[in-house]
């Protein structure tokens, strides 16, 4: 019997140790069984992703990198990164990966600090427009400690207005422009926002936190080619444990000529690597690292592919169904894993939609759309996600079912005894599917 399984029969299991914590797992456990997950960040990790989590690697120190750590006992460990770090270039075709981030904001930020200092201009997309906290809001470090300029969609569209992009970065000519979105249903121009940030000598970091599970399995055009720099959660569409990842590509050069203490170019790498540990954070989490190792094997599997080609097929049927229904889906439709549903039309805002489908046992958010009257609190809009139910199994032939829910939800007028028919109806159709670990 192996030293785990001893460890987790004996005397010191949660259960017996903190039975309040073990019953808030259960109940969680639970919970996710019952409800629809339809938030876009959210997805369902593999069963040997959750133990290498919960291994012993959680007890090491390893401040540093493999073989230049700063505390000794690392050989083991060194070995889980040095895996990780290869299949996370193996699978996304990069030059440089930094495994450590312990999420996709802090990735960000160890990218500011390699390139920017306070009050540099960056450039990114506008927040409310589809955007992300790290991107340049002012509520966030990145829009308090420097020149923070939004770009956002076209108003006829709701597509990303490219010319905008280009006119502001001509004017303003930022340091760094920012490409990547947290809820934007269509594909992102990698290489229009290259040419762009060639026009006027600026770094172009790439957050492909969203859609990197779909850019793995080939579903979206890759950034690494374009981008200097990439970075990406690795739960969301990648399916692996929460945390961060950095990315650069092939053959990219220090493009703000960034020197060193001696005179000379700094290579992207060891800017970054610095930038990470000390810069922004401390001790890596190695069991996460060592987790993010199997997720990266998870994703070069046909099977995961398959898994990313469903996901868009589910996201493209039920934007139909739900149109069909009447509902109002931001740009028509979509090409990847979520779609932005308008409830105005409903009579109701984002905060009650959101609050009626969590009643009928679908997790979903209230989400800003752009252009959007009401306040970030209360919204006009509902983000849906369809990469956890598709992890569970759900078909295209399952959209109707589930559209005929939402649209049931959203013209109940708030009636608990609606609210609570649907979602026993929601129980019952998740039961078919039980989350596969």
């Amino acid at each position: 019997m192996s030293l785990a399984r001893q460890y987790n029969q004996n005397q010191h299991s949660l259960e017996k140790v903190d039975n309040e914590i073990y019953k808030i797992i259960i109940e969680e456990e639970q919970r996710q069984h019952t409800k629809l997950e339809m938030i876009a960040s959210e997805n369902f990790a593999s069963r040997a992703i959750l133990e290498a989590t919960g291994s012993v690697l959680t007890n090491k120190y390893a401040e540093g990198y493999p073989g230049k750590r700063y505390y000794g006992g690392c050989e083991v460990v060194d070995k889980a990164e040095v895996l990780a770090i290869e299949r996370a270039k193996a699978l996304f075709n990069a030059e440089y990966a930094n495994v450590q981030p312990h999420s996709g904001s802090s990735a960000n930020f160890s990218v500011f600090l390699a390139f920017l200092n306070p009050g540099d201009t960056l450039l990114g997309m506008d927040l409310a427009h589809g955007g992300h906290l790290t991107h340049g809001s002012q509520v966030s470090v990145s829009g308090k400690y420097f020149n923070a300029l939004s770009y956002g969609v076209s108003s006829d569209t709701f597509l990303i207005d490219y010319d905008q992009v280009r006119d502001m970065a001509r004017k303003h000519r930022p340091k760094m422009i920012i490409a990547g979105t947290s809820s934007y249903p269509r594909v992102i121009d990698f290489e229009r926002f290259a040419q762009i940030a060639e026009e006027v000598s600026a770094l172009l970091l790439v957050d492909m936190a969203h859609i990197s599970g779909l850019v793995a399995a080939g579903c979206h055009p890759s950034p690494i080619a374009y981008a200097h720099v990439v970075t990406t959660t690795t739960h969301k569409t990648l399916r692996g444990p929460r945390g961060g990842l950095i990315l650069v590509g092939k053959n990219r050069e220090n493009p703000l000529g960034i020197k060193n203490a001696k005179g000379n170019i700094r290579t992207m790498g060891p800017m970054l690597n610095s930038s990470v540990m000390p810069g922004v954070q401390g001790g890596p989490l190695m069991h996460v690292v060592a987790a993010k190792a199997v997720a990266f094997k998870e994703c070069m599997s046909d099977a995961f592919v398959q898994y990313q080609k469903d996901t868009v097929a589910n996201s493209v049927a039920l934007a139909a169904s739900l149109i069909e229904r009447g509902c109002t889906i931001l740009t028509g439709g979509t090409d990847n894993h979520l779609l932005l549903v308008d409830v105005r039309n409903f009579k109701i805002t984002g905060k009650e939609a959101e609050e009626w489908l969590d009643t009928a046992n679908i997790s979903a958010n209230k989400n800003g759309i752009p252009f959007d009257t009401q306040s970030p609190l209360i919204t006009s809009g509902i983000r849906l996600g369809l990469p956890a139910i598709t992890s569970r199994g759900m078909t295209v032939n399952d959209m109707n079912t589930i559209a005929d829910f939402i649209v049931r939800v959203f013209t109940s007028e708030g009636k608990q005894d609606i609210l609570h028919k649907v979602a026993n109806e929601v129980q019952s159709f998740s039961s078919n599917y039980p989350i596969r670990r």
